[in-house]
């Protein structure tokens, strides 16, 4: 299928009638045809045809398609040795911020997705056709060589892209046809995935065409035959899925939900997450994007969607109340290793829904509810490794505890990736695992995708972690360098620095530990909740939003979400003192050791967390301190910034 829905050189083009050029873009169209469209068309062919004619050698493509944005550009002019995107705003007198910020995304998206379009000029030009005459414009290129956005009326596209040109002389000129047809390699966001999902795209087209598509395809491949088998056999099954930090795994949940939500088949399926941000931002996207392409209210969009993705504690309790087979046989459990101990899980039930009785374990009781199937069902476990932030977390021995313990044998399939002591505790594989267990490969996805500027982001940040600065460095120096890493004292220049590198519609953000209790002076107040919907879907206006550079978002606010570029502010908590870590947690007006190792643990993993939410780059922020304020003297900061020196983060002001 093509990625567009015209093609031709200009100077065929220019000869072509209008009607034959609108009747071929019409018969590649698969939507509902709208009067509005058609004449959209009709005004593009007639303004292109009025300023191509100096370009006849260039190609144009109309409708050029954006799987990662689930969008088509309106035009793609290939001219020479430049790319233009052209955005089209039909009858607009004025240009519009959003109409400018989604023609830099189309530009962005090509230069960061589409393999021809790494090495090429590629400039986003927005048309809005019966505006003034802009005033005169420079066009400048960032390191990436995206230009800024151009903008333009009906009567001065030619001169925009004749300058452009001129400026451009000395390189060879493109292969059109190898251009539209090279390989699309995109890396989504997980809310630009979960929207793309639920609009039935396939997870192989919003995935690179790599190794990590690869990866996840045979992960979804396996799990639907093991939910054929069971749904044939009606037996009961379970499968343990591993992965990389970054690898996917919400991802391939997210696909499975959708993909087996067939309820004519009777395969009602749900992702459930305990994560409330991710789901709560997860649900309001879905709902914004339905809102935004169906015309309903946000209402009716948020009753539409919610089904997709639920809290794992609402699900908990509505089974609490009713006792009753669930109407899912497809359960998708993310980042099930942070399902709740028995002892939290009643603690909660007795403080907070005053169910005094309550005496299982998360994995236990949602193992029960899925139990009462008499027939068949599937669940899918998620299993992070590192990701443990917050006490009362089960982790990986709770489920197959839990297994041992149900009335009937289910069958057991897992990564031989949980053989591992950050997934088993103190126990052994092989103590834990039910009788009928099976270790299969294809449950462990091993290609990290979170940040397509640097696959090694999150090996270099376990090092840092880990204490092992020579071989962070070495990744760091050696395998980073499209992916800046800085560090710096000023958090000022650390504003000036992230905001230069926004474009489009890339977030950035403050992010810190939610013991970094010590950064008010700085501006950065962890006692203050963000609005995790607002933080990230809102727009840069908004004071809570991300983009405002006001609020911080914490690791228990950003565990499992992302943005483009990030400022790590880090506090006192962790410190790096004489060759080692220590940990510190801030009670009433001083600073205290946290002295327990799994204390411990938590706060290295929120760090760890922090270090690899940015998908393009990141300034960390250490505070100098100050000698007249005990708390935050400078001996609590220096050597942490001395040894995010040693790991080959360089300063900021270096750069």
């Amino acid at each position: 299928m093509n990625r567009y829905y015209y093609s031709s050189e200009v100077r065929d083009f220019l000869k072509e009638s209008s009607n034959s050029i609108l009747g071929r873009i019409t018969d590649q169209n698969q939507f509902e045809l709208t009067i509005q469209q058609k004449n959209a068309w009709n005004h593009q062919i007639e303004v292109l045809k009025q300023s191509l004619n100096n370009f006849p050698d260039a190609h144009l493509f109309f409708e050029y398609t954006i799987p990662r944005m689930g969008k088509r550009c309106d035009c793609i002019l290939v001219c020479e040795n430049q790319i233009f995107v052209l955005e089209f705003k039909c009858g607009a007198s004025e240009f519009l911020h959003a109409d400018k910020v989604q023609a830099i995304d189309y530009a962005l998206d090509l230069k960061n997705f589409h393999a021809e379009s790494h090495h090429l000029p590629i400039i986003p030009i927005l048309v809005a056709t019966d505006a003034s005459a802009p005033f005169p414009q420079n066009l400048t290129f960032s390191d990436d060589k995206v230009g800024n956005c151009l903008l333009s009326n009906k009567d001065t596209l030619t001169t925009l892209i004749q300058e452009s040109n001129d400026a451009q002389k000395e390189s060879p000129s493109v292969d059109p046809h190898t251009w539209a047809n090279s390989s699309y390699k995109p890396t989504p966001t997980i809310i630009e995935a979960a929207k793309a999902l639920y609009r039935d795209h396939k997870v192989d087209a919003i995935s690179s065409s790599g190794a990590e598509r690869y990866n996840l395809t045979k992960t979804a491949e396996f799990i639907d035959q093991v939910i054929a088998d069971a749904k044939a056999s009606k037996h009961k099954s379970i499968c343990f899925v591993t992965g990389v930090p970054g690898a996917g795994k919400t991802l391939a949940g997210l696909n499975l939900s959708t993909e087996r939500n067939q309820v004519d088949k009777g395969e009602h399926a749900v992702f459930l997450s305990g994560n409330g941000p991710l789901v709560s931002v997860l649900q309001r996207a879905l709902a914004e994007d339905r809102r935004n392409r169906e015309g309903e209210s946000l209402k009716a969009a948020k009753q539409a969607t919610s089904s997709f993705i639920q809290n794992i504690h609402h699900f908990r309790d509505d089974y609490l109340a009713d006792t009753s087979a669930p109407i899912e046989k497809v359960v998708v459990f993310d980042e099930a290793q942070r399902a709740w101990t028995r002892e939290k899980a009643a603690k909660f039930m007795k403080d907070k829904k005053q169910v005094a009785d309550f005496d299982h374990s998360e994995p236990a009781f949602l193992l029960e509810v899925m139990n009462r199937h008499g027939d068949w069902c599937v669940v899918v476990a998620l299993i992070g490794g590192g990701q443990e932030i917050n006490d009362g977390e089960a982790g990986l021995p709770e489920w197959f505890k839990a297994l041992n313990e149900m009335g009937e044998p289910w069958k057991v399939f897992y990564s031989p990736n949980l053989d591992s002591s950050e997934h088993t505790q103190e126990y052994g594989l092989e103590e834990l695992l039910p009788a009928e267990s099976t270790p299969q490969e294809d449950l462990h996805l091993s290609v990290s995708l979170r940040s397509f500027r640097a696959e090694n982001l999150s090996t270099s940040i376990n090092l840092l972690i880990s204490n092992r600065s020579k071989e962070a460095r070495q990744i760091i120096e050696n395998d980073l360098a499209k992916y800046p890493i800085y560090r710096t004292r000023d958090l000022n220049l650390a504003k000036i620095w992230i905001r230069n590198k926004q474009r489009g519609s890339e977030r950035i953000g403050l992010i810190a530990s939610a013991g970094a209790k010590r950064l008010v002076p700085y501006g950065i107040n962890m006692n203050v909740s963000i609005e995790p919907e607002k933080w990230f879907l809102g727009d840069a206006s908004d004071i809570r939003s991300s983009d405002f550079l006001e609020l911080a978002a914490s690791q228990f606010d950003i565990q499992g979400l992302e943005i483009d570029w990030s400022i790590v502010c880090w506090d006192a908590d962790l410190r790096y003192h004489k060759n080692q870590w220590t940990h510190h947690q801030f009670k009433g007006s001083k600073w205290q050791k946290r002295n327990k190792e799994i204390d411990q643990l938590y706060l290295r993993n929120a760090y760890r967390v922090l270090l690899t939410r940015a998908r393009q780059g990141m300034v960390i922020f250490v505070p100098e301190g100050s000698d007249e304020d005990r708390t935050r003297t400078p001996a609590f900061y220096d050597g942490t910034y001395e040894y995010l020196g040693e790991c080959g983060i360089t300063e900021l002001a270096d750069s």
